[in-house]
């Protein structure tokens, strides 16, 4: 079953097509890769589903249901979440306030106060941040305001994840600490849609890969199909 698939999906910015004609899907309970150099159009990609961008053309659809054209907060209490490339978090509140906002505002229908910061808190404890819930985010390693915007995003009870270059400034072992931390999300039933450079981490957590270059898809298959092609190496490494 297909959770999210989007149709020629076009976004200019000025005369530059930033994505243009972008067919994709991804399947119920995959961790679906979308991997490209600098400039490719991913995150543009996912501002285009997140509607944090408008479309120029095309059709995004979830659960086969047209959202293209709803609001960010709409599609988020449809049941599909995003962390940013950029961490976006308040750095001045503390952890557990900052994912009691998911559960306040994100889930599709209302929780009581108390329920919301029981969910908080679980999610809390499940990125490993139980220590630190008190600390102000600010005060946090890179690594932990990623899980902070993770349990965030995970207390709007989404069906469907975006995470958008999740391990990006990390080190080896955060990277693997991370892996372990997509894998286990996606056993709880929630499936995902990951942006990633670490390639190491992009083909062993990923059951099938996307490529984008200049904005427009080259590539998509498993990560041996990926690996081995003439296209995706000649963008990366040259010719």
């Amino acid at each position: 079953m297909r959770v999210l698939e989007g149709e020629k999906v076009t976004k200019y910015f000025g005369g530059l097509a930033a994505v243009s004609n972008v067919d994709f899907h991804v399947d119920k309970g995959e961790i679906f890769g979308l991997i490209g150099p600098n400039g490719a159009g991913k995150t543009t990609l996912f501002n285009l589903i997140s509607a944090a961008l408008p479309l120029k053309s095309g059709v995004i659809k979830f659960r086969g249901e047209r959202i293209s054209g709803l609001k960010p907060h709409q599609i988020c209490r449809l049941g599909v979440a995003r962390t940013f490339q950029a961490v976006k978090i308040f750095p001045n509140m503390p952890v557990i306030q900052n994912v009691l906002l998911g559960s306040m505002f994100g889930t599709p229908t209302a929780m009581s106060s108390a329920d919301a910061t029981r969910q908080a808190t679980e999610l809390v404890e499940f990125v490993g941040l139980s220590a630190v819930s008190a600390t102000s985010v600010k005060d946090l390693t890179l690594l932990n305001q990623k899980r902070v915007e993770v349990a965030r995003a995970l207390a709007t009870k989404p069906e469907l994840l975006l995470l958008d270059e999740l391990m990006a400034g990390l080190n080896p072992t955060e990277v693997a600490q991370s892996m372990e931390l997509v894998t286990t999300i996606q056993g709880r039933g929630i499936t995902i849609f990951m942006i990633e450079h670490v390639m190491k981490a992009i083909m062993n957590v990923c059951g099938r890969i996307m490529v984008l270059h200049h904005g427009e898809k080259i590539a998509d298959g498993t990560p041996q199909e990926i690996a081995t092609s003439k296209k995706v190496i000649e963008v990366y490494l040259g010719e």
